[in-house]
């Protein structure tokens, strides 16, 4: 490459060459101050404060210990994609990469901005450091050219390619510096830096070490700026610096550039319009005021796109001090004045006033009359009963419920018995308690004297029941209530004898004894039901020497009575509904039964 662009492809040399003076100057030099300005007054705050050390970044502490941790091991890599927002610091921390490769007295990784070498990048005359605008020499003979040049060797230790905006480079030219990082040159690095590294191919994106850069956060933003007004010695106030910090929205270069408009017009709300009045009819609906406060807004020369925009970025910091104060990059009083809109307007409507004033700015990229959709949003917002949203209807009834008077809370209803799945045993039934009158509140002649109680109901025992009542209401009762799998096992069953509570049954073989601890829970469950006494089952095999008496079979309509039973179906039929009860145990343990 020639001398001239090996120096800078880039035009704008002369500029660079004096912020360049400026940030070379070591902070110990400037009189305590952190920034040096030599440069004039005239000259932009981004370019006259521009860091010249690692230790000088602000907001972007993981790349610079990621780039000054392999600057002091010796393990630079090759290529660097650096990416983020605009004014984030890309490429002035390339150029500080480029100082602390090629200082001859690094201090820890960085650049001492004294020895030859730096004064010599820091003025931009090093053949040291190249630098290639890519959205303007986005061709493949500017690439070749590069790459042509990167084996030629240069005074310094390394050599550094800064490709700026390197997303912007044409297919054929992201091919030939392809080549190049495959197989790099020693002592050669080159830095990419890019806004969108999505649009970088990935085989590029693959052969570099991808450090992404970040926005600054508010607090960040804010003590950079009144550094650098003291430095400067602007002498603006609090308020000029928060203004600035908003504007900036996260970026730096933004920041120092609205800080620097804001002094020249001695106003701190040059470049953003003052909402106060829409906010006050937002807070009390009102739609006359709101408005005549856009009105206001318009006469004094906003543009309808740049109103919405603005009120929303507001409207979104009220919404994160409401939310999570930490991540709002509003601070001092303008943080106060937005949490105190906020706290009036409330978490629900300041929600609602960000999808609605969204809405109408997609609404007005193709409306004849761009503020007419803003009018109608406003109105929208402060007469809900217009509009048929759901979160409209969700503040109309909000505001209906307030108004409302308080009625006495009802009584909370008795909860349903649970009983767990599988168990054998039902908790008592609880019946509601009717609640009565005080007597007291009644008149005189209309009080009754207490009914006299009914006598107590005879409990059966076993010496009243016999096994004949037992047989008669064995088939109707309580074999009927039973499930269908344990009916048809009760069919092969045989009612023997019963004496003091024990009923014993016999069954025709001993191989359908396995099944008669699944179904005589639910047996002796239904028996105690129907005759509310205690039952003890007991089950034999063959015939016992006790009158005997067949159980009664299941109603017609769930078997045959001429139909003959396979007992190996009865047996599967039962082990079936059995076991799903411990099936559902086995699997939900803390499952109950409503």
């Amino acid at each position: 490459m020639e001398a001239s662009s090996s120096q800078r492809v880039e035009s704008g040399a002369t500029d660079r060459l004096a912020t360049a003076l400026n940030f070379g100057t070591h902070p110990e030099n400037v009189s305590g101050d952190h920034y040096a300005c030599p440069m004039s007054d005239a000259t932009s705050l981004y370019r006259r404060f521009r860091p010249g050390r690692f230790s000088e970044l602000r907001g972007q502490d993981h790349i610079v210990r990621a780039l000054q941790g392999a600057v002091s091991s010796g393990k630079v890599h090759h290529a660097y994609l650096f990416s983020g927002p605009r004014g984030t610091g890309k490429t002035t921390t390339a150029r500080i990469l480029a100082k602390a490769l090629n200082c001859e007295q690094p201090i820890e990784g960085d650049a001492c901005s004294e020895c030859a070498s730096c004064v010599a990048i820091t003025q931009g005359r090093s053949l040291d450091v190249i630098e290639l605008d890519s959205a303007s020499n986005n061709g493949v003979d500017a690439i070749r050219d590069l790459t042509a040049n990167a084996w030629q060797t240069t005074p310094g230790h390394w050599k550094v390619y800064i490709l700026d905006e390197v997303h912007q480079l044409s297919k054929s030219a992201s091919a030939a510096l392809l080549k190049t990082l495959e197989e790099p040159p020693s002592r050669v690095v080159f830095v990419l830096a890019t806004t969108d590294p999505h649009k970088v191919i990935p085989t590029i994106r693959s052969r570099t070490q991808h450090l992404e850069f970040r926005l600054l956060n508010g607090e960040t933003l804010n003590n950079l700026l009144d550094e650098v007004q003291k430095a400067a010695g602007l002498g603006v106030e609090d308020g000029t610096i928060a203004a600035a910090v908003r504007l900036g929205r996260g970026s730096a270069r933004d920041a120092l550039s609205a800080l620097d408009q804001l002094v020249a017009t001695g106003e701190s709300s040059a470049n953003e319009p003052l909402f106060e009045g829409l906010f006050q009819a937002l807070a009390t609906n009102d739609a006359g005021e709101a408005i005549r406060a856009l009105a206001k807004l318009q006469h004094d020369g906003w543009d309808p796109e740049q109103l919405a925009e603005s009120f929303a970025a507001q409207v979104r910091q009220t919404f994160l001090l409401l939310v999570a104060p930490d991540v709002a990059s509003a601070v001092n009083d303008e943080a106060t004045r937005l949490s105190a809109w906020g706290q009036q307007l409330g978490l629900a409507k300041s929600v609602r006033i960000l999808e609605t004033v969204g809405r109408s700015m997609r609404e007005m990229k193709s409306a004849p009359d761009k503020i007419a959709m803003l009018e109608v949003a406003m109105v929208r917002l402060t007469r809900p009963d217009l509009d048929n949203e759901v979160a409209a209807l969700a503040e109309r009834i909000t505001k209906l419920e307030r108004g409302a008077t308080s009625a006495p809370a009802p009584v909370a209803p008795t909860p349903p018995t649970l009983n767990k799945i599988g168990s054998t045993t039902s908790a008592p039934v609880q019946r509601p308690v009717a609640v009565t009158a005080p007597v007291a509140d009644l008149p005189k002649a209309e009080v009754a004297p207490a009914p006299a109680p009914a006598p107590s109901a005879q409990v059966p025992t076993s010496s009243t029941v016999s096994l004949e009542e037992v047989t008669s209401r064995f088939e109707s009762k309580v074999v009927s209530a039973l499930p269908k799998g344990s009916q048809l096992f009760l069919r092969s069953a045989t009612l023997v004898s019963f004496a003091d509570g024990i009923l014993t049954l016999s069954l025709d073989n001993a191989a359908l004894m396995q099944n008669t601890e699944r179904v005589s829970p639910a047996l002796r469950k239904a028996l105690e039901h129907e005759f509310k006494m205690n039952f003890q089952l007991n089950w034999v095999v063959g015939d016992a020497p006790a009158p005997v008496v067949k159980a009664a079979a299941p109603a017609p309509s769930a078997l045959d009575e001429d139909e003959e039973v396979d007992e190996s179906q009865v047996v599967a039929s039962v082990e079936i509904e059995n076991g799903a009860a411990h099936l559902i145990t086995s699997i939900f343990p803390n499952a109950v039964e409503i």
